[in-house]
């Protein structure tokens, strides 16, 4: 791979912000970053990306699927295509997301391993999609939210043990569980009612962890985003506060959110069609408390991930995750603290740290140039460069 540097007028290392900084990349990884703004060594070569440009870590998505081609019915697209025009589908989706500078996407529920099959593809061609921490179908009940994706588990004992070894045999990176219902299955339980229960949420997680896993809980419901602490879930997916009735976030669960080691994934950023966005109606009609809730985690110090879920609808495509960073700092939330949330913070949540998420000596070649955030949040779209495992990627 080639040895190449990146200079801009300020860096965001995925903690910090600094000014002119110089980062070099050899074989992949990061080889030194300079923030005294001190040339590179002789003989390397700078890829010019103008004198305001701002530099920062590949973005994290923690949650997308790609098998969901963000249309206006991605369940029938997705049911109606086989495997094959399944993964051509896919792949279009992870060039999108890698093009804006989403370098890590975490797939938590695809068909068929399907996600797998693209992770390998892609290991070979860093220019046309980030890596991928796969899933697999997610644990559903029979029946189910997104059982159509083929992960219907009975609640036994040796289904559900089953269910998580079969993931870990296949090479997937993360177990995603469904544990409260959701809003695209018709049939399946509402997102306010519960599918598994404290004791089968424990042991699909003590069998995870005992094999290396995290897991990750699909909850909308206040109970299940108890039950999903008490069973000691690695991420949150959603937290949407959901009853039967409307949003209820409790504030002393919110203090046990935060004091756990739990990461929350609360659901972020939309796509302007130039259309009212097409909440599903238990979401619309809870939409300012759950966003109330959002930010409320941020100011109380939790560990939060924003993600998008992207691929869900037509307002979700899978280059969605820029726009929601400036849609959150838009309402409020403080820049360098999204920024964080969704390269280290994110890292950290996906078990990537130690390669993913920050700008250091040592860590892969991930880099988003834009450019300057300080001046407006919105250039987080004007890309001025994407390298993904040392690569350059087209952007256009």
């Amino acid at each position: 791979m080639a040895t190449f540097a990146v200079r801009a007028a300020r860096m965001f290392d995925g903690t910090r912000l600094y000014g002119p900084s110089t980062v070099t990349v050899e074989d992949g990884r990061i080889a030194r970053v300079d923030t005294t703004g001190a040339p590179p060594a002789q003989g390397v070569p700078v890829i010019d990306v103008g004198e305001d440009a701002f530099l920062l870590p590949g973005l994290i998505d923690a949650h997308v699927h790609l098998a969901f081609d963000a249309s206006a019915d991605p369940v029938a697209a997705l049911v109606a295509a086989d495997d094959a025009e399944l993964l051509a589908k896919m792949r279009t989706a992870a060039r999108r997301a890698v093009r804006v500078g989403i370098t890590t996407v975490r797939d938590l529920g695809d068909r068929n391993y399907l996600s797998l099959a693209l992770r390998t593809e892609l290991a070979d061609h860093p220019e046309n999609g980030p890596d991928v921490l796969a899933a697999g179908p997610p644990i559903t009940t029979p029946g189910g939210h997104c059982h159509f994706l083929g992960g219907q588990t009975e609640s036994t004992t040796a289904a559900l043990l089953a269910a998580v070894r079969e993931r870990h045999e296949r090479g997937c990176a993360v177990v995603k569980i469904m544990a409260s219902g959701g809003n695209m299955t018709a049939g399946s339980a509402p997102p306010y009612d519960p599918q598994f229960s404290l004791a089968e949420l424990r042991l699909v997680v003590d069998e995870a962890h005992r094999l290396g896993l995290p897991v990750a809980a699909h909850a909308h419901a206040t109970s299940v985003i108890r039950d999903a602490l008490d069973a000691g879930v690695d991420t949150i997916e959603h937290m949407s506060f959901m009853t039967e009735d409307g949003v209820d976030a409790d504030p002393a669960l919110l203090a046990r959110i935060v004091a756990s080691d739990t990461f929350v994934s609360p659901t972020v950023g939309y796509f302007d069609t130039g259309r009212p966005v097409a909440h599903p109606p238990a979401i619309a009609s809870r939409l300012a408390g759950i966003e109330a809730a959002g930010r409320r985690l941020f100011e109380l110090g939790a560990k939060v991930v924003p993600s998008t879920d992207a691929g869900i609808g037509t307002f979700k495509p899978h280059d969605v995750l820029p726009l929601a960073v400036a849609q959150l700092v838009a309402k409020g939330v403080p820049m360098l603290d999204v920024l964080a949330a969704v390269t280290s913070v994110a890292a950290r949540a996906c078990h990537v740290a130690d390669h993913k998420g920050r700008i250091s000596v040592g860590a892969d070649a991930d880099l988003l140039v834009t450019g300057d955030l300080l001046d407006d949040i919105g250039r987080i779209s004007d890309v001025r460069a994407v390298i993904h495992a040392g690569v350059q990627v087209p952007t256009n």
